[in-house]
């Protein structure tokens, strides 16, 4: 494999950048026959956009995950358990589950074969039309701007113990520290070394010893997502535990499945958990966002959505499952206002297993959780922004990076959203939390459907120019199906959600506040139509070329696969 390499670098007196502009703007000739892959490479868009590649698939896993898992997880499955029964709850994630994937397939496809940062909203622009790429990019911002809400959360938590500072004291030392660390690389940002130590590295999580520096190294998004999933395990193992009578002396089994039984609401509660369920699968799309800082990305992003998908399955499936058949759905804690650990459906399964300090535990957890969606968001934040800003559709300062590659200038400008979420938690407005965390929902699945509907038009412009579907160095699960089954069930629940605005009588407030969320990208779109004259762009006119993986990349990823040892790659599976 090296020595093709060295062939192809022989054979290569200077790279190819007919379009991008580097070099100042010289053009050079090919000294190579190129083959059905395009003569771009994919670092021609990563020197465009000033970022580093830096992630491995692992890093990219932990980030997405990171952003997922977090409180509609651990305080809203309960919920969702009452609302829809035990097997309605479970039918409901399993379908939102399997959209999430298809819709993580497409985004796949299109950035193993285009890995730039901004992703989606940058493919819209370039195989549709330049105003759904802005309309899709600040949409996507807005919803995960909104992430900073975690924030004010963490603080909350925290004085859940005891309030020794106020919120805002919490919310402004929690601000300053995920800024601090989105400011230095990615790399640094992800795991500054974690996961490229040995497994006996790992062992540090469970130490209470570390000095300064070691705190600040570890309060990342990488090790705070695996502290998330390390508790999780935890977690699941207790509630098998108490279902098989290890702890708390009863067997359980699938007793509450027959009384008070598996469904609840008579079947509508089954769609009502359809509709929640997806607020707590958004985040896994940020795989397609690191694409663009993605280590040899046509090996790292595949492997990051199929692990992504089964760690999705086990730990979202597998725990509601485990909690339908651990805790009856007929249990006043589910449904109560108070949406603190002490109400929690696994803080249920603590006292079912006689283990009394459940509530702090899982305080501790979502504490950990949550700090790392806020960190999660605030990196899809910078990134939307920087791929808006190398696009045109906002200003060009946003798109400068420093010495670390990060967008600092994109992370300050998302940053404001947190100072606004310290700002709340002076009054603690709670109503408004949830008020604003509601609106921006909805904008998550406008942005999966906008991921699946630009796969559609990248296919089919992609065929329609003649090109070779075996050049694709990933192809998305079950084309045309997975993306029509994406858009068609997030059509339904962009407008389904808001239904019980109109049930049993019609409430302004309640529809406002559920659909108002659709109007700012409709609005940006129509804008910025309106303003540009954009149109459509013909689908033999769909530049696939520029900033495109050619062969030269493949192999090397294929190469840098290969040195990889043995014993790290079941590490890597294992952990």
């Amino acid at each position: 494999m090296s020595e093709k390499i060295t062939s192809l670098e022989e054979g290569i007196k200077e790279p190819y950048y007919a379009e991008s502009g580097i070099n100042n703007g010289e053009k050079h000739e090919e000294t190579f026959e190129p083959t059905s892959m395009s003569q771009h490479s994919v670092e021609d868009d990563r020197n465009l956009q000033g970022t580093k590649r830096g992630l491995s698939a692992r890093h990219i896993q932990m980030i997405s995950l990171g952003g997922c898992i977090g409180t509609g997880l651990f305080l809203n499955s309960g919920q969702n358990i009452a609302i829809g029964g035990p097997a309605g709850a479970l039918i409901g994630y399993c379908v939102v589950g399997i959209m999430v994937y298809c819709v993580m397939t497409c985004l796949g496809e299109m950035a193993t074969f285009l890995p730039v940062s901004g992703s989606f909203n940058h493919y819209a622009s370039r195989f549709i039309d330049p105003s759904l790429g802005f309309a899709l990019g600040w949409n996507y911002w807005n919803s995960q701007s909104f992430f900073f809400f975690y924030i004010w959360t963490s603080a909350t938590i925290i004085n859940w113990w005891k309030p020794v500072m106020p919120d805002a004291a919490w919310s402004a030392i929690f601000l300053v520290l995920i800024i601090s660390i989105n400011m230095v690389g990615v790399r640094e940002a992800c795991e500054s070394g974690i996961f490229e130590k040995k497994p006996e590295y790992w062992i540090q999580i469970f130490t209470t010893k570390m000095n300064q520096l070691d705190f600040m190294v570890n309060l990342n998004i990488g090790s705070l997502s695996s502290r998330s999933l390390l508790s999780l395990y935890l977690l699941l193992l207790v509630t098998i535990c108490v279902s098989t009578g290890g702890l708390g002396g009863e067997v359980i089994g699938f007793k509450y499945w027959h009384d008070p039984g598996a469904f609840a609401g008579n079947g509508v509660g089954t769609v009502s958990v359809l509709l929640t369920a997806g607020f707590s699968f958004q985040g896994t799309e940020i795989v397609g966002i690191t694409a663009g800082e993605a280590k040899n990305p046509t090996k790292t992003v595949p492997r990051a959505i199929r692990n992504t998908f089964w760690r999705i399955i086990f730990f979202y499936i597998v725990t509601i499952f485990l909690l339908g058949i651990t805790i009856p759905s007929n249990n006043p804690n589910l449904l109560s206002d108070d949406d603190s650990a002490a109400t929690a459906s696994f803080t249920l399964v603590f006292e079912k297993g006689g283990i009394d300090a459940g509530a702090h535990v899982i305080n501790a957890i979502i504490l950990v959780s949550v700090l790392s969606a806020a960190n999660s968001g605030l990196y899809t934040c910078s990134r939307t922004l920087l791929g808006l800003g190398h696009d045109g559709n906002a200003p060009s300062i946003l798109s400068r990076t420093n010495r670390y590659g990060s967008p600092y200038w994109a992370v300050l400008l998302s940053s404001i959203v947190g100072f606004a979420c310290v700002f709340a938690s002076i009054y603690s407005a709670t109503e408004a939390f949830n008020w604003f965390l509601s609106i921006t929902s909805v904008t998550g699945f406008i942005s999966w459907w906008g991921i699946a509907f630009v796969h559609i038009r990248f296919r089919r412009a992609y065929k329609k120019q003649g090109r070779n579907l075996d050049d694709l160095p990933y192809k998305a699960f079950l084309y045309p199906i997975s993306p029509i089954f994406a858009c068609v069930l997030c059509i339904l629940i962009i407008l389904g959600q808001g239904y019980t605005a109109f049930t049993p009588t019609f409430d302004g407030v309640l529809f406002v506040t559920n659909y108002i969320g659709i109007v700012p990208a409709i609005v940006c779109y129509v804008l910025y139509k309106l303003i540009r004259k954009t149109r459509v762009v013909p689908l033999d006119e769909v530049d696939f070329d520029t900033g495109r993986v050619t062969r030269f990349d493949m192999e090397q990823d294929e190469a840098a696969e290969g040195e990889s040892k043995w014993y790290r790659k079941l590490f890597h599976i294992i952990a």
